[in-house]
């Protein structure tokens, strides 16, 4: 009998223990999302999640966006960070989205189940468009290189860019071209991916409200390298410009097969032409393109000398386009920590909404209601004699040059 009371007291101990064990277990996993910002509040380690296409055809683009996101990152540890009076040291995983929507979801949910403080990235608007509601679901604020409309018009609080949208580059072009050089008969090309489409789709509305007409409007893929049958009508409608929305893998051949069929007239495209890449694959049939690129050129940003100069050093090359606002976005995540005093997401998050960061590439990185930059400029350039040279810059606190310059 005696044996029987111990059994079952053991039992009734057991389950107690059981009991307790499991409460605690759903009170952690109901405040996973701030637990991570909470323990690294307390000193430890702070990670940074980091999503881009590293490998495949627009690799080159995500390297160079993390390399600037890297630098920014050890910049912030030299400094010897302090968040709720514990030491902290930031930590980057980095992971390659291929620029796809499907592997960027799976990364999303992985990096949300690791419980990231934040996410710099994705690089793509088809890729972090659809990654965005994860991380919204999940309240972890995300700085992303995404450029479409459709990416911050989706109303998550979450959601910030590193760069202007397409809204802002697609105007500035429509206009350009229209007024500057004097386009009368326009012809569209896009890649129908997110940002390519978004882009010529803002180019299209900007061309006609300054009195372009579009005479065809084509479309191809983000793969595609020969585009000999959509050249040939192209050139058929007699245009006076070719605007293409687009990667520089696809706009280089472009470009090059233009030429080869006769058709004189200038290539039109935005920021993800205006690279080193593109004059490497292009050649010498680059020249004459004209390409946009959000904020101003290198040397005329706020800090753009100084950071020049040491990513030379850092990872012995040049900058190209894109690291410059990874390193400014990432400083502005950290900096908003460090304000809020909490790597928790919830704690920081509304402090990102609100700051006021001196950066490399803008001296008020500052962001409005819906998460766009607020003070966002525009240069356009040309390649002349295989090298691109400015254009024109509109906004962004430089005064603008005329277009005669490169000519």
């Amino acid at each position: 009998m005696q044996a029987n009371k111990l059994t079952t007291l053991s039992l009734a101990v057991a389950a107690a223990v059981a009991l307790s064990a499991c409460g605690k277990k759903e009170e952690g996993a109901a405040g996973a999302g701030a637990s991570a910002g909470a323990e690294a509040a307390a000193g430890g380690v702070v990670k940074i999640g980091f999503a881009a296409p590293l490998t495949g055809p627009q690799a080159h683009y995500g390297e160079e966006y993390k390399n600037g996101v890297t630098l920014a990152i050890e910049d912030a540890n030299a400094e010897k960070p302090t968040i709720g009076g514990k030491p902290v040291s930031f930590e980057l995983e980095a992971q390659d989205d291929q620029a796809d929507p499907k592997t960027a979801t799976q990364l999303a949910q992985k990096f949300v189940d690791e419980k990231v403080n934040g996410i710099i990235g994705h690089f793509n608007s088809g890729t972090s468009i659809p990654a965005s509601k994860i991380y919204s679901d999940a309240g972890i604020p995300m700085i992303a290189m995404a450029t479409s409309p459709a990416f911050t018009a989706q109303g998550f609080k979450n959601t910030f860019r590193s760069m202007t949208s397409d809204t802002q580059q697609g105007s500035v072009m429509g206009k350009f071209v229209v007024e500057k050089l004097g386009a009368k008969k326009v012809v569209i090309v896009d890649d129908r991916t997110a940002y390519g489409q978004g882009l010529a789709d803002e180019f299209e509305k900007a061309a006609k409200a300054a009195g372009g007409n579009v005479v065809k409007r084509e479309f191809t893929n983000d793969k595609a390298t020969d585009f000999a049958a959509i050249l040939t009508s192209i050139k058929a409608a007699a245009p006076d410009v070719v605007f293409y929305g687009g990667a520089d893998a696809q706009s280089a051949p472009m470009a090059k097969q233009m030429k080869r069929l006769g058709l004189t007239v200038p290539l039109i495209s935005g920021e993800m032409t205006k690279t080193p890449t593109f004059l490497q694959l292009a050649g010498k049939e680059a020249d004459g393109t004209i390409a946009s690129l959000a904020g101003l050129p290198l040397d005329q940003m706020p800090k753009g000398k100084d950071y020049e100069s040491r990513y030379k050093a850092r990872f012995k090359m040049d900058v190209a386009t894109y690291s410059p606002y990874g390193y400014d976005a990432t400083r502005a995540l950290i900096q908003a920590m460090k304000d809020a005093n909490s790597t928790d997401p919830k704690v920081y998050l509304p402090v990102l909404a609100k700051i006021a960061h001196s950066g490399v590439t803008s001296s008020s990185w500052t962001y409005d209601a819906k998460g766009d930059l607020k003070d966002g400029g525009i240069t356009v350039y040309k390649v002349v004699n295989g090298e691109w040279k400015v254009l024109e810059t509109v906004g962004g606190g430089a005064a603008s040059k005329d277009a005669s310059a490169a000519k």
